[in-house]
């Protein structure tokens, strides 16, 4: 049995992996975001802005639950990119110890049809969360939805909320504290995420890259950093935008650099509240031929 020592009692903890699983655009960046209490995982409208596994910790007392944020699962496997993204999100179902599988209230696809074939081979404790509530003109329109879920998967829990709204977390964060293991915290009380503060810089660029482009170079981009330095009360950054083509280049500079400056203004923004200190960025813009097809850049990149 896992214990924490007080002065005068031995506390139990409990930990656990809960994987947020979902097609795109469902709300599971959102979720974990909300769950934390402060932006970890990048959001967009467009679908697949997330591209990583991403742990997020949350520490209450005397249970600590690391959630993982996933790139949503899709049907489209074309694109090499596509085929690893899949590979990603599919990769925690097995290791985690509580799955929360997120659907749109407001929408059921087939790709939402694939995700649940794919958990009828999972072991692993499903909860179903039934995100978006708070866009239904009737709180009795979630009923066919969960009719239609109770008859596919028997014995299924279902929660409905609002990732955004904030609506029935707490029940939420009730039901997965029960399914959770008795163990030793795997991260210290403060910690937030295993990512690198570099990789989380690198995600705010690409949020804002694929916000103010995303129609005209939608998953032509990645971002690396070159430079990640505190000079006294200044936090230094040095980012690489990658694009595959030397025509996309000159739509990320834009005219007269105007939007790569609109990109580092806003990315600069996001930082200082993130990091809560100043920022000086600085950004260009460098071509890497087909990298979206590069298995070897992929491995890279997308771990």
């Amino acid at each position: 049995m896992a214990t924490r020592k007080n002065k005068k009692e031995v506390v139990t903890t409990q930990v656990g992996y809960i994987a947020i699983i979902g097609r795109p655009n469902v709300g599971k960046s959102t979720l974990l975001n909300s769950f934390l209490g402060k932006k970890l995982s990048i959001t967009s409208r467009k679908p697949q802005t997330t591209r990583h596994r991403i742990l997020g910790v949350k520490t209450t007392g005397n249970t600590q639950m690391i959630f993982v944020d996933t790139p949503g699962l899709h049907l489209d496997e074309k694109k090499l990119m596509n085929q690893h993204l899949n590979k990603t999100a599919l990769s925690v179902l097995n290791d985690a110890d509580c799955i929360l599988w997120l659907l749109d209230a407001t929408r059921w696809n087939n790709d939402d049809e694939w995700v649940a074939e794919k958990l009828n081979y999972c072991k692993t404790p499903v909860l179903l969360v039934i995100n978006k509530v708070d866009k239904l003109d009737n709180s009795d329109d979630i009923i066919p939805l969960v009719e239609k879920m109770s008859q596919k998967i028997p014995d299924l829990v279902i929660i409905p909320i609002s990732a955004k709204k904030k609506f029935n977390l707490d029940r939420l964060i009730q039901l997965i504290e029960s399914r959770l293991p008795v163990g030793p915290f795997y991260f210290g009380e403060e910690q937030l995420t295993d990512r690198p503060e570099s990789f989380v810089a690198a995600e705010f660029i690409r949020e804002k890259l694929v916000r103010f482009l995303g129609d005209e170079l939608p998953y032509a981009t990645m971002v690396s950093i070159k430079e990640f330095k505190r000079d006294g009360r200044l936090l230094r950054i040095e980012a690489i935008i990658w694009v595959e083509k030397e025509s996309q280049k000159g739509i990320v500079i834009g005219k007269k650099g105007d939007m790569l400056k609109k990109i580092g203004e806003k990315s600069r923004l996001a930082m200082e509240k993130y990091f809560d200190q100043k920022i000086f960025l600085q950004t260009w813009v460098k071509v890497k031929e087909s990298w979206s097809e590069n298995e070897q850049v992929l491995r890279e990149t997308l771990m």
